[in-house]
């Protein structure tokens, strides 16, 4: 191949460069319109999960068994880690060790926050689900 060749290849990809992302505005602002007029009905609805009998009281025994069986877990791993660390000799083990533990922690904090901040954040959004349904674990 020579020097022109590659020129010319490269002379038609940036040519066509343009007309794909004036395309892709134009399928991206569809989508955008047609989801807010296709949206809009459905959120002037009243919620499924609300208007059932016993769903809002499941959904919320479940988010709080989960959440109870992850920190549960995650103490289950810190204890692990501790008993591993205090039997390690190698400094890079036991540096992995701790950063396991973080982890674990970040994980159960994570579980513990997520809920009572989607209840904040929903009902400062009118979701309706977090006007139903309680998620916090305690």
């Amino acid at each position: 191949m020579t020097s022109t060749e590659v020129q010319s290849d490269t002379g038609s990809e940036t040519d066509t460069q343009p007309y794909r992302s004036q395309v892709l505005r134009r399928v991206l602002g569809t989508v955008v319109l047609l989801s807010f007029a296709l949206v809009e009905p459905v959120v002037a609805q009243e919620s499924a999960v609300c208007a059932a009998e016993r769903l809002p009281e499941m959904i919320s025994g479940f988010f709080q068994l989960t959440t109870g069986i992850g920190v549960i877990g995650v103490v289950v791993v810190w204890q692990a880690d501790s008993l591993a660390e205090m039997f390690t000799l190698h400094p890079e083990q036991r540096e992995g060790l701790k950063r396991h533990k973080r982890g674990a922690l970040k994980s159960a904090l994570l579980l513990l926050v997520l809920g009572p901040l989607y209840m904040v954040a929903g009902s400062m959004m009118n979701l309706p689900l977090a006007q139903c349904v309680d998620l916090v674990p305690w």
